[in-house]
């Protein structure tokens, strides 16, 4: 076989196998339900933050935090409430996604809703399952309390407050 022939022939297996060696996959399985959903809806913020964990998008996830988002949580070992703004938010995600093989997000039942067009306080629990490796694999369950804003009612949702309400 004359070297242009291979090099044709390794092109076309290539293109033939659909698959990308300089762009290996993330996920060993695909996300069901398709891409990005509507972040006009509160609802659409939920499926989205699953998305952004699932994939660990720091893109996807940071669509979902306004500028002047703050993350609010208890220090049970010292009995203080911290909190931290949205920088850190991104820098302690990005290093969770790192170090997490995979994350799988499940949302459950609304506890309590109430708001108008431009403000949204949401609160529902949540099971967050980190694998860090096959014999180290972390459940977490909680809930989350979080207030939506947004400027004008045709704009998407995005968390301004983050308040942690999970016992651990």
């Amino acid at each position: 076989m004359q070297p242009r022939a291979i090099i044709v022939a390794v092109i076309v297996s290539f293109g033939v196998g659909c698959t990308n060696p300089f762009a290996p996959r993330l996920l060993d399985q695909p996300i069901t339900g398709g891409g990005l959903s509507d972040q006009r809806t509160p609802d659409g913020v939920f499926q989205n933050f699953r998305i952004a964990y699932q994939t660990k998008d720091t893109l996807t996830y940071g669509k979902l935090l306004a500028p002047s988002f703050t993350f609010l949580y208890r220090n049970y070992d010292r009995g203080v409430d911290l909190s931290w703004g949205r920088d850190e938010e991104m820098i302690a995600t990005s290093g969770l996604f790192q170090a997490a093989q995979s994350l799988d997000l499940v949302w459950s039942d609304v506890a309590v809703s109430a708001g108008d067009s431009l403000t949204y306080d949401i609160a529902r629990g949540f099971v967050l399952t980190i694998t860090f490796s096959p014999t180290d694999i972390v459940r977490v369950q909680g809930r989350v309390n979080l207030r939506l804003v947004r400027v004008r009612s045709d704009d998407p949702w995005q968390i301004a407050v983050w308040r942690d309400e999970s016992n651990y």
